[in-house]
């Protein structure tokens, strides 16, 4: 047996960051390493996004992922152990031949996605590189510009705001350790103002769910944000309005607070928007199967569309959008399709076709920090991170932090 054999396969059930059950896998070679990762989970889901795995029933309000531990444990760990950790599309591949649905049902992608980054871990580990260049090679030399999402809305929040993201991000050069560092002052900034005007604010997964009514609103507050850490006119704001969630499919209209729009009304909404704030990036604009509209988005705006629930980092999908002209950027979530191999393929499609790639956490992060690194071996130009807040995003942030150190000394960070 080679040193980079996968010699044993181990799942266990652990906690992601708000408090639900999500997979953890752990592979050994026969060289004596050993590879971890746990899976992610988001709130607001695609309807193509492959299945993740709930046990259903009383335990965890149904939320529980035993049955997909037991999947890696018994059906996913045997077939894989003697394969060779380095040959990751060969792992994957027969991951998803076990699995034998398109939406890896049956195993649950959960499972599979816990395996497939712990493989690559493992195999980073054997051959003694980081796991951005094991994966990138050459290319994973460029981190993204950090995307930090600053106050909440829609039906998560708890008030009336209509997009679900207000994020913001620097658009004049800085390092990934500056751009940090003006995000964080930022957002102090921006809940020192919220807690004067309104007491006490709450926080969805960091960012801030203030009582604000209107969207003008929320981009007027985050703008005087920026203003008063002294960074006007180096931070640009993006949206992810998550329109799926107010899209009413009987009448084909969208249910905002400012009443129910059509497809052209609503892209009209958003161009007046784009016209009184610095908004540079909005993220489904419309509905996960309106291709047209987000070739009319992409060409009415005027700025980067990007694609989430349209493709949900799946090759097909993707192809589909390119052919229809749709949006200019994918949004990339490993754990949308369920493998790396897959992931990056949907990567590559992108940039052949002359897409952006904007890489994403999602809500239920975990402390695996391997995102980190996919993201700097594709060269995204962007990541979503969240608020620079909680263990589970934060450590995102610092591994960041220590790759810009490797890249800029060649001395591996520990």
């Amino acid at each position: 047996m080679s040193a980079y054999d996968i010699e044993r396969v181990v799942a266990r059930e652990i906690m992601n960051g708000i408090g639900n059950p999500t997979v953890e896998a752990d592979v050994w070679l026969a060289g004596g390493q050993i590879g971890r990762s746990s899976v992610p989970s988001g709130a607001s889901t695609g309807s193509y996004e492959a299945l993740e795995l709930r046990d259903g029933g009383p335990r965890f309000d149904g939320r529980g992922v035993l049955k997909a531990v037991e999947n890696v444990n018994e059906i996913i760990g045997p077939r894989l152990v003697g394969m060779d950790a380095t040959d990751q599309r060969r792992v994957d591949g027969a991951m998803v031949e076990l699995d034998g649905t398109d939406n890896k049902a049956r195993l649950g992608s959960n499972s599979i996605l816990a395996v497939s980054l712990a493989t690559a871990n493992a195999a980073a580990k054997a051959v003694g590189l980081p796991l951005y260049r094991y994966i990138g090679g050459l290319r994973g030399c460029r981190l993204p510009v950090p995307v930090a999402n600053v106050m909440a809305g829609a039906k998560f929040s708890g008030n009336e705001l209509d997009f679900e993201d207000h994020a913001i991000f620097p658009v004049t050069p800085m390092t990934f350790r500056e751009a940090t560092r003006h995000i964080a002052e930022i957002y102090r900034k921006l809940g020192a103002m919220l807690e004067q005007r309104y007491g006490p604010v709450p926080a969805v997964g960091g960012a801030y769910t203030p009582p604000i009514g209107d969207e003008d609103g929320a981009m007027t507050t985050i703008c005087e944000a920026i203003a008063a850490a002294g960074y006007e006119g180096e931070f640009a704001l993006a949206i992810d309005v998550a329109s799926g969630l107010f899209y009413q499919p009987d009448t084909g209209k969208y249910r905002l607070t400012v009443g129910d729009l059509s497809r052209e009304q609503l892209l009209a909404h958003y161009k007046d928007l784009i016209g009184r704030f610095p908004i540079r990036q909005i993220e489904d604009p419309l509905h996960e199967d309106d291709f047209e509209g987000f070739r009319l988005a992409k060409e009415m705006l005027g700025i980067q569309v990007v694609g989430d629930d349209l493709f949900v980092t799946n090759r097909k999908r993707l192809e589909k959008g390119i052919a229809a002209g749709a949006a200019n950027a994918m949004l990339f979530k490993i754990n949308q399709v369920g493998t790396i191999t897959e992931a990056l393929e949907a990567a590559d499609t992108a940039y052949r076709a002359g897409y952006d790639v904007v890489a994403s956490v999602r809500s239920g992060e975990c402390e695996d920090t391997s995102v980190a690194d996919v993201v700097v071996a594709i060269g995204a130009s962007y990541i979503k991170l969240g608020a620079p807040a909680r263990g589970e995003r934060s450590s995102k942030y610092n591994r960041f932090l220590r790759i810009e150190e490797e890249l800029a000394t060649g001395l591996r960070v520990p």
